[in-house]
């Protein structure tokens, strides 16, 4: 993978955000829209600009779209969103861990087959 590309990727906020969320395993569109608190056109576009760049990856299920990291995941995005994960244990962005709770929440809220993911 370009390095470019990928800081392309995670120099925005809400990517890097959507790239974190996606770490621990699917979600869908309604689950990160719920988490991000921005509308479906924003996350959307943010998840076809990953997809564009080989980040992650979606299928389709009945009315939902499951979006992942892609696998194997670059061993550069990897590597960086384990820097991600160091600096949530040491508090510097917390909202990052704030995401990561809401996930929780908005998994066992949300109507999609993806309910039993999270």
């Amino acid at each position: 993978m370009e390095c470019v590309r990928l800081y392309e990727c995670l120099c925005d906020a809400t990517r890097l955000r959507i790239l974190n969320l996606l770490r621990p395993g699917p979600l869908c569109v309604c689950h990160l829209q719920a988490i991000l608190r921005a509308p479906q056109v924003r996350v959307s576009k943010h998840l076809r600009y990953l997809r564009a760049r080989g980040m992650v990856r979606a299928r389709r299920r009945g009315q939902w779209m499951e979006y992942r990291l892609a696998t194997p995941a670059p061993a550069l995005l990897e590597a960086n969103l384990r820097c991600l994960q160091d600096l949530l244990h040491e508090g510097a962005r917390p909202v990052f861990r704030r995401d990561l709770v809401a996930r929780a929440r908005a998994v066992t809220a949300c109507a999609s087959p993806l309910r039993a993911c999270g």
